[in-house]
Parts: structure tokens; sequence; C-alpha cells
């Protein structure tokens, strides 16, 4: 049982595998128990399960504390907590993929559900990528400040542009090489069917198939901006995976209440687009003021305060009408 001791990633084997341990225990209890049959999610069901993600998150990370020290707790939190706010902004496009493949309410958590383990392998591949770059190459930091605020920036600047499904490359590759059912197969994402030339079975992948790859398109594109963002907070790679995993995870659970309500944080990409910019913005700082790293608790405080700040915003400017004085 020694090799349990070995490190992976600066970090000994069997912390990695207690994160795994819980990680699958939370994928069989979602879909083997709790969701084993397709149906609909309701909010207050969507709620309570992304309370019960959230607790997790936060017990993992008073472990982390415990076993690492409120540096590295600091970290994991800040981290989770930009995560969550960058996986939240693109609930909006997960809902026009649902909307545009007339993918019903019973069927969208299979999807988001089989998302996740796409998820979990392209984040460990990507992590694994940028920790391999920084560990080499420091200086590689610094690009990925640039990307953050130029990308907040940007965000602050141009704003929303709603994005052409109909039109997508990668809609457009699978429609030219791939056999597409029309219409759904209930919750199949591929079906076999008589081929329309040779009249021989073929397997043909389903529209809820097709939605499955371009959710997973949007985690990839969603990565490019969450995996330097998180690098630019801590270079650890285990604080990095784990607080990326946990807010995806719950995410997940909360899209059902949070694509009913997204119209109540219209401000909230502002608030992102800002913690952007800071955070990348503090890696020069931090070399301005001859320090070695920027504070963790700074960063924390800073980070939840704007974020705070972008969703009470948001809910007073879009709060009902009849709350509103009139003059």
């Amino acid at each position: 049982m020694e090799f349990l001791l070995d490190p992976l990633m600066g970090k000994p084997i069997w912390m990695w595998l207690v994160f795994i341990s819980i990680v699958i225990a939370l994928l069989v209890i979602d879909l083997g128990l709790i969701h084993r049959k397709s149906k609909i999610i309701g909010i207050s069901e969507s709620l309570w399960m992304s309370a019960f993600y959230i607790l997790i998150a936060v017990l993992f990370g008073a472990w982390v504390w415990y076993s690492l020290g409120s540096q590295s707790a600091t970290e994991y939190i800040t981290g989770f907590l930009v995560e969550k706010t960058l996986a939240m902004d693109n609930v909006y496009i997960i809902s026009l993929i649902f909307t545009y493949f007339a993918v019903p309410a019973a069927y969208q958590h299979r999807v988001l559900f089989w998302g996740i383990l796409g998820v979990i392998v392209l984040r460990a591949i990507m992590i694994g990528l940028g920790a391999t770059l920084v560990a080499e190459f420091s200086w590689v930091l610094y690009i990925f400040a640039v990307l953050l605020v130029a990308t907040g920036v940007k965000m602050l600047v141009i704003g929303d542009k709603l994005p052409d499904i109909e039109n997508n490359p990668v809609l457009k590759l699978m429609r030219r090489t791939m056999r597409i059912t029309p219409s759904l197969h209930a919750e199949k994402f591929v079906v076999r069917q008589p081929h329309p030339v040779t009249g021989r079975m073929v397997l043909w992948a389903t529209p809820l198939f097709v939605a499955l790859v371009m959710v997973e398109i949007v985690d990839l594109i969603f990565a490019i901006d969450s995996v330097p963002a998180i690098f630019a907070i801590t270079t650890d790679p285990f604080v990095v995976y784990t607080s990326n995993i946990f807010a995806i995870l719950g995410l997940r659970a909360l899209y059902f209440a949070l694509a009913a309500v997204i119209d109540r944080f219209a401000y909230l990409k502002h608030a992102l687009a800002l913690v952007l910019i800071f955070i990348g913005s503090k890696i020069f700082i931090a070399d301005l003021a001859g320090l070695d790293k920027f504070p963790a608790s700074i960063s924390l405080t800073v980070t939840l305060s704007l974020i705070g700040g972008g969703v009470l915003y948001s809910l007073y400017k879009t709060r009902p009408s009849k709350y509103l004085i009139k003059s």
C-alpha cells in the first residue's frame, strides 16, 4: 500500500483516489438511484440537488483546509466560485441547444449527465497539459493573464452575441458525415434502422446524440476561458481540477432552476468580465508590488464581492414591475 503515498502531480495518490471516489459515488447516486428513469426535474428538486452538491463541495474544501492548509483551501474556494460563475454564463447557450433540437425537459438531464463524463475527461487532459506547461515554462502564466484580461474587456465592450446553431461548423460536419434520424427516439442516443438505399439495418444517431455533442463543444469552448482563469489563481493541479469538477457537477443540478430564471441575472456577465480582468491583472500587480504571489485571501474577497454584487444588482434591476416606483 506504500504506492498510495507516491506523488501524482504534486499530491499523494491517496488524495486523488479520495476525490475520484467521491465523484464516482455522486454520479452513481445521481443516475443509478435518483434519476434512473427519465423525468422532468422541477425547480424545487433542482435547487435541493444543487444545495446538496454545494454542501459536498464545501465539505471537500474543509478537508482541503485540514489536509493542505488555509492557502490551498482559499484558492480552492476562489477557483470554485470563478468556475461556477463561468459555467452559469453558458446555461443560456445550452438552453438554446435544447430548444433548437426540441429536446423535452424529461431527457435534458440525461444529456447533461453524460456530458459530465466528457467534461471530467476533457478537463483532466487540459489541466494536465496546462500544469506541464506552467511547470516547464513559467512565463505561460503571463500569456494566460493577458488572455483573461482581453476576454474580460471583450465581454464588457462587445457584450452577448447569440450563437448561430444552424450554421455551426460542427453541426454541419455531423450532418454531412453521419446518419441522423429526423426526430427523437425517446431517450436513445443511437438506434438501428434500415439504410435508405440498401435496406440493411445500420446505426443512426438521434438528435439527442447531436445535442450531446453540441453541449460538449460548448464545454470545450468554455474550458478555453476557465482553465487559464483557474491557473491564474493557483498552479496546484489538485486544487485546479477538484474545484473545476465540483463546480460543474453542481451546475448541472442547478441548470433546471437557473434556465427558468436566467434573464434575472442579466448583469452577472458584466461582473464575470470584471472578475476575469482582476484575475488576469493580479499576476502583474504581484510583480509590481514585489510579491511572490498575490494574497489568496484578497483574491477570494474581491472575487466574492464582484460576483455577489453582480447577482444582487441583476436581481434589483430585473425585479418584477409591481415593485417598481412609478414617477
